[in-house]
């Protein structure tokens, strides 16, 4: 995937939506775990400020004693992290063992008889503590005395608590993170899959496996599967006027080109051999023009639609060779065929006879003696090549006269098209045609496709 892909942005939008979440949870969840944590301790402590009530008592001479102390141990602890406190306006004193030679500094204020205050102070050791307090009104020498008690725990427990729950959440959290981001990526594939047979279905078409995108696509993607058919649809009827336009104005060149050879003729038949020449090269060369947008006409329509046959190639060429034996050319020529039986070629069969006609009619002209005909079939694909004894070509010649109109050489007739129809022809099959030099001496004309038919 690549910064543009879909794919990554979705995912990558995702994740970003999970991590924010995620966070957002966790920083909630610690928020609520401590909160319910200090309302924990604050009820806690409101029972031990009871039960410090319920034991305080007075004796006869006015002093404060605590008959009943609360319960729990850490009050005789020292230093234990909980503590309580007594305090009247007389300077009297009450406090925990907890808490040694210290004393609780309660903030100052009014609390209203029955009231308990919440705040946090500074306790022993500079330790941070959760304190709650309530004044009380009791009867000393027969005069209210307005008393203090307050009860506190250190939060240094409830920090600890809290940092540990945090480690376990984020541990949790990162898990569903994991979780969530698998699912994100499978949502995301699963969302995207139309998209991949749309992809396919346009390989299809280019392939000429099929010609419309399938329609059987969810509703979201149903109105680009429709535009995209409407223009195919368009395309293939301006593709079949404008066959129809090029095969009318070749035919329609067909009549007037036969009327030309004839003229040829009738001049020879009066002796004007120079002039029916050139009349004749003119004629040729416009014909195989014509034969060119025959075959370019054709291959617009079958080719792209996928209407194509595997071709038995063996008794093509065993056809091309017995029509090129009986040229003068062709009547000194070895033809040596290397094709094994039942060889099949995925080419339309007047394509492929146009192809190897041309490459067999060159090879006829510039041989010396023998033509050699073979297929092979390797790890780069299926390949046909051509090759004759003649002269060859150097490679500045043989990529120079694959260009439309440049002829082998410049001896006799002809518009120099063979190579450029042959082109054409195997193009629009994805095939290529390549030249080099040939183990016999002349040249080697190899058409080959990266999959073997």
């Amino acid at each position: 995937m690549t910064r543009h892909s879909l794919r990554l942005r979705l995912i990558a939008g995702g994740a970003a939506a999970i991590l924010i979440a995620l966070s957002v949870a966790g920083i909630a969840l610690t928020v609520l775990f401590e909160r319910h944590v200090t309302r924990t301790i604050a009820d806690d402590l409101e029972v031990s400020l009871k039960q410090l009530l319920a034991g305080l008592e007075v004796e006869a001479d006015g002093h404060l004693v605590l008959a009943r102390p609360p319960t729990d141990p850490r009050f005789s602890e020292p230093l234990s992290g909980l503590y309580w406190q007594v305090s009247d306006d007389h300077d009297q004193l009450l406090r925990s063992r907890s808490l040694w030679d210290d004393r609780l500094t309660v903030p100052i204020d009014q609390p209203g008889p029955g009231e308990v205050h919440h705040h946090d102070i500074a306790g022993p050791a500079g330790a941070r503590l959760s304190i709650v307090e309530r004044r009380v009104t009791l009867t000393i020498g027969g005069k209210p005395v307005p008393v203090r008690a307050a009860v506190a725990l250190d939060l240094a427990r409830v920090d600890a608590a809290g940092k540990a729950f945090a480690r376990d959440l984020v541990v949790a959290l990162g898990i569903l993170g994991v979780v969530l981001a698998i699912a994100t990526s499978v949502q995301v594939m699963l969302g995207l899959r139309p998209l991949r047979a749309l992809r396919q279905g346009v390989a299809d078409i280019r392939a000429g496996r099929s010609d419309r995108l399938p329609q059987a696509v969810p509703d979201e993607v149903r109105p680009l599967v429709e535009e995209v058919n409407a223009l195919l649809e368009a395309q293939a009827r301006e593709i079949a006027r404008s066959r129809d336009r090029a095969a009318d104005l070749a035919h329609g060149l067909k009549t007037p080109l036969a009327a030309l050879a004839a003229d040829a003729a009738r001049l020879r038949g009066r002796g004007e051999d120079k002039l029916a020449r050139d009349i004749e090269a003119v004629g040729t060369a416009m014909s195989r023009h014509v034969d060119r947008e025959l075959a370019r006409a054709r291959l617009r329509g079958d080719v792209r639609r996928g209407a194509v046959a595997p071709v038995d190639l063996a008794p093509l060429v065993r056809s091309l060779v017995t029509i090129q034996s009986r040229t003068p050319a062709g009547a000194r020529i070895d033809y040596q065929m290397q094709i094994p039986d039942y060889t099949a070629v995925r080419l339309d069969r007047t394509d492929l006879a146009e192809v190897l006609g041309n490459l067999l009619d060159n090879a006829t002209r510039h041989a010396r003696s023998r033509v050699r005909i073979a297929t092979s079939c390797d790890a780069d694909g299926f390949c046909i090549a051509i090759e004759d004894d003649g002269e060859g070509l150097d490679t500045d010649a043989s990529a120079a006269v694959l260009g439309r109109g440049i002829r082998l050489d410049q001896r006799g007739e002809g518009a120099g098209l063979g190579l450029a129809i042959v082109q054409d022809v195997l193009d629009a099959y994805g095939w290529t045609l390549h030249l080099s030099r040939s183990e016999l001496g002349g040249l080697k004309a190899s058409c080959s496709t990266v999959t073997a038919a």
